[in-house]
């Protein structure tokens, strides 16, 4: 019987509770598919945080390379600022472990409803691959003052002031500023896995890319040169480029035209809330942090809830399709399969969902019909 060692982080708000359900049904793929999970718990998130000050320390992030991947709960919590949980521990892992590509599928399971008419299953199945540790992510940005510039944004001042010809000291005595950053490297390795997963004989053999290089010529200028360039390698895939305002509006109109999309860093975090909604919501979209030489790290991309926390209330289905994504990645395809099959035949029959989908049922009640039909 194969084993497997997986740290689990719970974090905050809603995130035991769903990621309980999630540990309940990857426990019983393995006890019908041959392997067993021996499950490591980190503490990080807002509790521990105010009990020590700690987010995420360099010796736990030693500690967690030696696993192959990470499951996660959610991060956030309404007596801390944003951005220290999300930034502390949730981006800092996903630097650390260089997990460049977010992967999220974006998949109309039977038995849900979408907002867009006339439009089923059979129309909404493509995956995002988002680039995940480039473009304005990287943290360089700041504010500055009049007569208070230094460095970075003296710089930044004095490209604005010969740029729109201004006074800065008076027409724009603060600024703020993000710089977005990508590399040819960074950009390669991430577009190379999109066409390697749309050179998957199931997929349509489709890439788009997404950019904005009508406007922010520079920076996705370059990205579609890239793109470009490795598409010479993969001439049996048919490609695309697409504006990212307007891939938005083909999501809703037309969502079959997609089937694996490619995307820089924040333009992918936009649209893939865009297409959660259009699977049929928060609830039900799991998402990867992948790195596929190292640790990865599966979640929902839904935040932590705090207000429903405890309640026994919150769909866990994108927590536990999240597991399912963690265990193909460690190899265990077939078992991955039966639970999204599993996931979709709860969702089909209807009887058991949670108040998101119209329903009464609790957290732990799906869990349970979830493991039950993936058992028997």
């Amino acid at each position: 019987m194969a084993q497997y060692k997986i740290p689990v982080i719970p974090g905050d708000g809603i995130g035991p509770e769903i990621v309980a359900e999630g540990k309940k049904v990857l426990d019983t793929a393995g006890e019908v598919y041959g392997f067993d999970i021996d499950w490591t718990r980190y503490p990080h998130g807002a509790e521990h945080y105010l009990e020590t000050g700690e987010l995420m320390s360099e010796d736990t992030l030693k500690e967690l390379s030696g696993y192959d991947a990470i499951y996660l709960g959610s991060i956030g919590d309404p007596r801390i600022p944003p951005g220290v949980l999300e930034q502390g521990i949730l981006l800092t892992t996903r630097f650390y472990f260089d997990q460049y590509i977010n992967l999220r599928p974006v998949k109309l399971l039977k038995g849900v409803a979408t907002p867009l008419k006339d439009k089923g299953p059979e129309d909404i199945d493509f995956v995002v691959v988002r680039e995940n540790t480039e473009d304005l992510y990287i943290g360089v940005g700041g504010h500055a003052s009049a007569g208070r510039s230094h460095g970075t944004a003296e710089i930044v001042r004095n490209l604005y002031q010969v740029k729109f010809d201004l006074d800065v000291e008076t027409d724009a005595d603060e600024i703020a500023y993000q710089i977005g950053l990508i590399s040819r490297q960074g950009s390669e390795r991430v577009i190379k896995y999109a066409f390697e997963l749309a050179s998957d004989p199931s997929r349509k053999q489709h890439l788009s890319s997404v950019d904005k290089a009508n406007v922010m010529t520079d920076i996705y200028g370059f990205w579609r040169e890239v793109f470009t360039s490795v598409a010479d390698g993969y001439p049996d895939i048919e490609t695309d480029f697409n504006f990212v305002d307007a891939i938005c509006m083909w999501f809703v109109k037309n969502p079959e035209w997609f089937d694996v999309v490619v995307t820089p860093n924040m333009f992918g975090d936009i649209i893939t809330d865009l297409g959660a909604m259009i699977q049929g919501g928060l609830g039900l979209a799991p998402g990867g942090n992948i790195n596929p030489d190292g640790v990865s790290m599966f979640e929902p991309i839904h935040g932590s809830a705090p207000k429903h926390k405890g309640l026994n209330k919150v769909n866990p289905i994108a927590t536990i399709w999240a597991g399912a994504m963690l265990i193909e990645e460690l190899g265990e395809r077939d078992a991955a399969q039966a639970i999204i099959g599993a996931i979709e035949a709860n969702l089909a029959d209807g009887k058991v969902k949670t108040y998101d989908l119209g329903g009464s049922a609790g957290t732990s009640d799906v869990g349970d019909d979830i493991a039950r039909r993936l058992s028997a």
